[in-house]
């Protein structure tokens, strides 16, 4: 839908594959939480447990190395007990305004916490309760798809449209130099097999929150506290994503 389109967090593809190595240490320490999140609530086979399927997937648009993987799941499967990781949620703004959703996974609620409200205290922002801002976002399946990889392997945006509706999804967008595909959370994962049946390599693969309308800010300060709130919470290893509305230049 129109309301959507004009902001991806990835729409950098380049700049996202250069990520340093931190980032990615980060990354593949987050999805092993997840692969153990999975297993522990429905077991080691993919084929019988579509969550476990999704964060192979994630893994995998990551190039995360498939023997890593395999590992982080016999691993988990040996040490059900020890999986007590939790999903949560945190809201608040920015300053100017600028909605922020912070996903976490963690093994310790009062650690992140304090990770997550020192990261809007410092930023000069504030957290608010749950469902604060989440209003102003919409839950939506993303994948991404690399339009250099997808010249190569003769796929245009006709092409990629009629593979994404048949596949069930609601919007395939245009972008710089990829090609994003939307779909309901609840279609995310047929639309994603779909995909990895045709052939088809992902950069991204997951349900994001996607902002229905996004702020601009252009003030200096406003600016290097934005910063400065979204550095802190991507250097706390229990936040796993981060949301925000703001339209980043």
């Amino acid at each position: 839908g129109e309301s959507m389109s004009g902001h991806s967090k990835f729409s950098n593809i380049r700049a996202k594959k250069e990520k340093n190595d931190a980032a990615k240490g980060k990354i593949f320490t987050i999805i092993g939480h997840e692969l153990a999140l999975a297993v522990k609530q429905g077991g080691t086979d993919p084929n019988s447990n579509s969550k476990l399927r999704d964060v192979i997937a994630k893994a995998k648009a990551n190039n995360m190395p498939n023997d890593t993987i395999q590992n982080g799941i016999k691993k988990a499967a040996g040490a059900l007990d020890a999986v007590n990781f939790e999903e949560m949620q945190y809201e608040g703004y920015g300053v100017n305004g600028v909605a922020i959703i912070v996903k976490v996974l963690t093994d310790n609620k009062n650690r992140s916490a304090a990770d997550v409200r020192s990261a809007f205290t410092k930023g000069k922002g504030s957290l608010g309760s749950q469902g604060s801002v989440s209003f102003l976002f919409e839950e939506k399946g993303q994948i991404i798809l690399d339009k250099e990889v997808m010249d190569d392997l003769d796929k245009d945006f006709d092409a990629l449209m009629d593979i994404a509706i048949m596949a069930g999804a609601e919007d395939l967008i245009d972008r710089d130099d990829s090609y994003e595909i939307i779909t309901s959370p609840a279609d995310f994962s047929t639309v994603r097999e779909n995909l990895e049946q045709e052939n088809i390599p992902m950069v991204q693969a997951e349900v994001v929150m996607i902002p229905g309308n996004t702020v601009s800010v252009t003030e200096e300060e406003a600016v290097k506290n934005l910063r400065k709130t979204l550095d802190l919470l991507d250097a706390s290893d229990d936040v796993q994503n981060v949301y925000t509305n703001w339209e980043e230049e």
